[in-house]
C-alpha cells in the first residue's frame, strides 16, 4: 500500500502540473505522513545530505559558465566558422547550424540552454535562406539534445554522483556517441535539403577565409580542450574544471568578446542561480524519494522482474531502454537520472554491461525526451523562438526522432564508441 501511496501521489500531483521538483517532495511528505514507520525529518535530511556532495558543485559552475559563454557572442562566430566549411554544401546552412550545435554543445552541457542560445539566431537565419521554418526549427530543437551528450554534460554529472561513476570518464565515454549523432544528423539534412532543393550559400571555400574565422572562434573552441585536458591531464578534478570553466568563460566574454557589461552580471548571475535552484531542488527531493523506494525495496522488485523476462542479455537491455524512452516522454532528464540510475544500474551491471557504457546510453536516451511530447522540453523552447505551435513542430521532428534511435541503436551495438578512450 505504501508503494500505491507513493507513486500514486506522486503522479496524481504530475497531472496537476505541479514542478517535478515539488512532486517528488510531496509524494516523500504524503506517504511518510500514512506511514507510521517513516518520519517526516528524513525529507528534510534527504534535501540536505543529497546536495552536499563535492561533485555536485560541478552542476551549478557548468551552468553559470554557459550563461557567460552563451551570452559572450560566441554563437555567431561558432556559426560563422561551420559555415566555412559546409555552407557551400546542398543543405549547408542547416548542417552549419548542426555543427554550430555541436559546438555550443561542448560549452554550454544543456539541451535547452543549446537551442535557445543557437535558435534566436539560426532559425530566422535559415528561413532567410528560404528554409521552411518548421524544417529549420526541427533541425535546431533535435540537434540541440547535444547539449546533455557532448561533455560537459550536467546529466552525465548526476549519473556519476547517483552511479557513484568516473564523471571524467563519462565525459570521455560521451565524445565519440555525440560526434556520431551529430554525424547522423547532418547526414539526414543533406538527404531532406536533396529533395527539397536547399542550395548551399555558393561562397567558394579558401584557406584564408577558414583561418579567418577560426582566429574569431579560438577562444570558444578552446573550452572543452581546457575542461577535457586538464581533467584527463591531472590538473584538476570535474569540478574544479568547473571553475576553471566559470573563469574563463568570463574572461573571454569581457577581455575578448566584450559582449558582456558589468550591468549584464546580476542578469547572468541570477538566471544560473535558478536553473541550479532547480536541478539542486529535483536532485534533494529525489533522494528522498530514492530513499523511500530502498525502504519498500522496490528497486529489486523491478531488478526481479526485469530479469525474469528473459535470459537474452541484448533483449533486457532492450527492455530497460523502452522504458527510459517512455520515461523521458514525461519526466524531466536530470530527475529521471536521479530515479533511475540507482534503480537500472544493478541490472545493467547484472546483464555484463559497462556502467560508464550503460550511463552513455542512459543519456543519450533520455536526450530523445527532449524532442517527444508530452514534456519535450526542447519543443517548448523552439515553439517559443519560432512561433510554430507545438503539434506543427513535433510533426516536424519526427524523421530526427528516428535518426536519434537509428544512432541509439549503433551504440548499444557498438561498445567501443563509449569505451574507446577509456
Amino acid at each position: 500500500m505504501t508503494t500505491f501511496i507513493l507513486f500514486g501521489s506522486f503522479f496524481f500531483f504530475l497531472i496537476l502540473t505541479v514542478p517535478i521538483g515539488i512532486a517528488l517532495g510531496l509524494a516523500g511528505l504524503v506517504t511518510a505522513l500514512y506511514s507510521s514507520n517513516i518520519s517526516i525529518t528524513f525529507l528534510a535530511q534527504g534535501l540536505v545530505t543529497a546536495t552536499d556532495n563535492f561533485a555536485l558543485m560541478a552542476v551549478p559552475f557548468f551552468i553559470l559558465a554557459g550563461e557567460l559563454m552563451g551570452r559572450g557572442g560566441i554563437s555567431n562566430r561558432l556559426f560563422d566558422l561551420a559555415n566555412v566549411f559546409v555552407g557551400r554544401l546542398t543543405g549547408g546552412f542547416a548542417m552549419a547550424a548542426v555543427l554550430t550545435c555541436m559546438f555550443f554543445s561542448a560549452i554550454s552541457g544543456s539541451g535547452p540552454a543549446t537551442v535557445a542560445a543557437i535558435g534566436g539566431i539560426m532559425i530566422p537565419a535559415m528561413v532567410a535562406q528560404g528554409y521552411d521554418k518548421r524544417f529549420a526549427t526541427a533541425v535546431i530543437v533535435s540537434a540541440g539534445s547535444l547539449g546533455i551528450i557532448i561533455p560537459p554534460s550536467i546529466p552525465l554529472v548526476l549519473y556519476g554522483v547517483s552511479g557513484n561513476q568516473s564523471i571524467g570518464d563519462l565525459f570521455m565515454g560521451g565524445i565519440l556517441p555525440g560526434i556520431l549523432l551529430g554525424v547522423v544528423m547532418i547526414t539526414w539534412v543533406y538527404i531532406y535539403s536533396k529533395k527539397k532543393n536547399y542550395t548551399g550559400t555558393k561562397e567558394k571555400f579558401t584557406f584564408k577565409n577558414m583561418l579567418i574565422k577560426l582566429n574569431h572562434a579560438k577562444w570558444s573552441l578552446l573550452v572543452p580542450v581546457i575542461i577535457l585536458g586538464g581533467i584527463y591531464g591531472g590538473i584538476f578534478t570535474p569540478t574544479e574544471a568547473a571553475v576553471v570553466a566559470v573563469v574563463y568563460a568570463g574572461l573571454v566574454s569581457f577581455l575578448f568578446h566584450k559582449q558582456i557589461r558589468w550591468k549584464d552580471i546580476p542578469i547572468i548571475i541570477r538566471d544560473a542561480t535558478l536553473n541550479s535552484v532547480v536541478i539542486l531542488l529535483i536532485i534533494g527531493t529525489a533522494n528522498a524519494f530514492g530513499t523511500l523506494l530502498s525502504m519498500e525495496r522496490i528497486p529489486q522488485a523491478i531488478a526481479n522482474e526485469f530479469l525474469s523476462i528473459s535470459e537474452n542479455s541484448l533483449i533486457l537491455l532492450l527492455c530497460i531502454i523502452l522504458l527510459l524512452l517512455l520515461i523521458g516522454c514525461f519526466i524531466d532528464t536530470s530527475a529521471a537520472v536521479i530515479i533511475f540510475t540507482p534503480i537500472l544500474l544493478p541490472i545493467a551491471l547484472e546483464l555484463g554491461v559497462d556502467p560508464i557504457h550503460f550511463g552513455v546510453l542512459m543519456i543519450v536516451t533520455l536526450a530523445i525526451g527532449f524532442i517527444t511530447p508530452p514534456l519535450g522540453v526542447n519543443l517548448f523552447v523552439g515553439s517559443g523562438i519560432s512561433g510554430i505551435g507545438m503539434p506543427a513542430l513535433a510533426r516536424a521532428v519526427v524523421p530526427f526522432f528516428f535518426v536519434m534511435l537509428f544512432s541509439l541503436a549503433v551504440i548499444i551495438i557498438i561498445p567501443p564508441l563509449t569505451l574507446l578512450f577509456l
